[in-house]
């Protein structure tokens, strides 16, 4: 198989599984969400943080490392293999000892339960790191579908059920937990690759050069993504910090299926054509496009109808969180485009850049969290927005050096997107004001987005509109076989 006709079906495979995935756990999260109150949903996110750290110390870079390298053997993925296990483990006793300091901190005594409960969940996930590694690494997505979607399934049912059963913030630790047992039971039951008893300190020195370079970045971006929910928990409360996080998780919704399915599908096709500059920034830069003009219209059409989306959906409780759904969704706009170029700074070997312009953001997250703290969560969230667009520039930067496709090359390449965007979102936002009614305002809206933008599109003669439809075309024909 051709890497051209592999890449094509793991971006079609990927593109499927997120869409099954994150639909189901979005109905999922709805039908919870209007039984569980935002104060159980704040407390699951003061944890964020030290959730989202245990899950990079264990790969630890790893996992990239494995499909950076070339011809990784048997005793490769064995090493990566028990690394993990015992990092998993360390892990895991230093969050059941400090789980009393995170409840202190916080002032929620329920945090200590809560805490070392969700923390077995890396000791389960540190057994398949490898196993995800070597999927990627043959850009087999169809497996990894298969199995995503059967877990999301399971754990959402355990959810529902001891959510309506009144176990409150229980129900959200519990499906979670589910999620990762059955994620990874199987994924032994599907993957081929078992470990040998072997391990080569040789390897493991040779992977840490590039792993602890995105390690590090990983665990500084990580700080900086939560640091949001740090604060919002400690300066106000378990509410507010509810209203933020279902906010931020909608608003993840559309960015991060993009941006997982982009980071995905391009690291391991980067990876293998990396001598090849010339195809390697052709292929990047009609990456970068067609990002844009998926990313663009959907995150500003859902910033758009957030009000009568929440009203509908979540119920009137929620409403607080609209507002900060709109600027979150804008915020998130540049994200998937800022991933893929850090994404080509690793698939290159350059994790030492990667590093270094993750930490060149440090002063402006500080200042704009210095500034916007005082002034409330809505303020907050605007300077989220700030700093992501300002991180966007940042990100890309590296790539007008190296490759000379900076952020003016890539915004020059996607101003047609921009403005059919623009016009979309006053086409959709005009409609909406015709109707009362949150469900028709909802329909109304959503319809005039997708026919205004199409139409704009059709009109500015958008070249992403041609390759959207040679890819669904291909995507029916090979159907059809």
């Amino acid at each position: 198989m051709s890497l051209k006709t592999k890449a094509f079906k793991g971006f079609a495979w990927n593109s499927l599984e997120n869409m099954l995935v994150r639909g189901v756990s979005f109905i999922i999260s709805i039908l919870i969400a209007r039984v569980v109150s935002p104060e159980a949903y704040g407390l699951v996110g003061m944890l964020s943080i030290f959730l989202a750290l245990s899950t990079l110390f264990i790969e630890g870079g790893f996992s990239k490392a494995l499909v950076q390298r070339k011809d990784c053997s048997q005793l490769d993925f064995s090493t990566v293999f028990y690394f993990n296990i015992v990092v998993s483990l360390l892990i895991y006793v230093i969050l059941y000892f400090s789980a009393p300091f995170i409840a202190r901190f916080y002032h929620q005594p329920v945090l200590i339960a809560l805490t070392r409960v969700m923390g077995l969940q890396f000791i389960i996930a540190s057994f398949i790191v490898v196993q995800r590694a070597k999927l990627l690494i043959d850009i087999d997505f169809k497996t990894q579908a298969k199995i995503n979607v059967m877990a999301v399934i399971i754990s959402g049912a355990v959810g529902l059920y001891m959510a309506y059963d009144d176990f409150g913030v229980w129900a959200l630790v519990g499906q979670n937990l589910s999620l990762t047992l059955a994620t990874s039971m199987l994924m032994w039951l599907q993957a081929k690759w078992r470990p040998s008893w072997a391990f080569s300190w040789q390897a493991f020195r040779e992977m840490f050069g590039y792993g602890s370079k995105i390690l590090a970045a990983g665990l500084y971006s990580t700080v900086l993504t939560n640091v949001y929910t740090i604060v919002i928990g400690k300066w106000y409360h378990s509410k507010a910090l509810g209203f933020y996080a279902r906010a931020n998780s909608l608003a993840e919704l559309s960015s991060g299926t993009i941006n997982l399915i982009i980071t995905n599908v391009t690291f391991p096709l980067f990876s293998a054509i990396q001598q090849d500059r010339e195809k390697l920034i052709s292929i990047y830069s009609r990456t970068v496009a067609m990002t844009a003009f998926i990313i663009f219209p959907s995150m500003t059409l859902f910033a758009v109808i957030s009000k009568p989306f929440i009203l509908l959906f979540l119920t009137e409780r929620w409403l607080p969180a609209a507002p900060l759904l709109q600027w979150l969704c804008l915020a998130r706009m540049f994200t998937p485009i800022s991933s893929l170029n850090l994404n080509l700074l690793n698939a290159v070997g350059r994790s030492d850049l990667f590093l270094k312009t993750d930490l060149s953001k440090l002063p402006i997250i500080i200042a704009a969290m210095f500034i916007t703290l005082p002034l409330g969560t809505k303020a907050v969230v605007i300077g989220s927005f700030i700093v992501n667009t300002l991180s966007y520039f940042i990100n890309a930067y590296p790539s007008g050096i190296l490759f000379g496709y900076g952020p003016l090359k890539q915004l020059k390449d996607c101003y047609k997107v921009i403005i059919a965007t623009i016009g979309m979102a006053c086409c959709s936002y005009g409609s909406m004001l015709l109707v009362n009614r949150p469900f028709m305002q909802l329909i109304l809206g959503v319809l005039t987005a997708i026919i205004s933008f199409f139409g704009m599109a059709y009109l500015l003669k958008i070249k992403e509109m041609d390759e959207l439809g040679y890819a669904l075309a291909k995507l029916k024909k090979s159907k059809q076989k």
